[in-house]
């Protein structure tokens, strides 16, 4: 079983970086978007395995809008932390920026949340330790992801 004590938001935050290659774009120069909602799966799961210390299945991500293109050449740089946990499920959100190598600077691509669900090694569901959001940002949400956890419950029922 694991521990079940609440873990503040900053210790499982974490942050993955890659170099965007011409096999991870399509013929415009630019990411291809499932190359990179396969990177966002990762980084999110990244930031709920260190929570949770678990084995994790992704559940549903939220609402995706390619802001602006990650072009070869470019950094892809992807932010995640755990914004809320219920029982045995998690909201983990990611934050992504396409750094230019020669300047550094970074242009906010997207941002999803990903919905996770901890299971142990028989495929069972399994607690996972509440999340502390300590800073306001984070409180915000923690907030937040409640309203969207009922928006996602409703839509399932579709």
């Amino acid at each position: 079983m694991n521990d079940l004590t609440g873990k503040p938001v900053r210790e499982s935050q974490a942050e993955m970086t890659e170099m965007v290659l011409p096999n991870d774009a399509n013929p415009l120069g630019a990411m291809l978007g499932g190359r990179l909602m396969h990177l966002m799966d990762m980084a999110a799961a990244l930031a709920g395995h260190r929570h949770s210390r678990s084995y994790l299945v992704t559940a549903s991500v939220d609402h995706l809008i390619f802001r602006h293109p990650v072009r070869i050449g470019q950094v892809v740089v992807l932010k995640s932390s755990v914004n809320r946990v219920w029982n045995t499920s998690m909201e983990v959100g990611v934050k992504v920026f396409a750094e230019d190598i020669l300047t550094g600077r970074r242009t906010h691509t997207c941002s999803a949340y990903l919905t996770f669900v901890a299971l142990d090694e028989h495929g069972n569901r399994r607690p996972i330790p509440p999340v502390i959001p300590e800073s306001e940002e984070e409180q915000r949400r923690y907030r937040q992801a409640e309203e969207r956890r009922a928006y996602r419950l409703k839509m399932r029922s579709w």
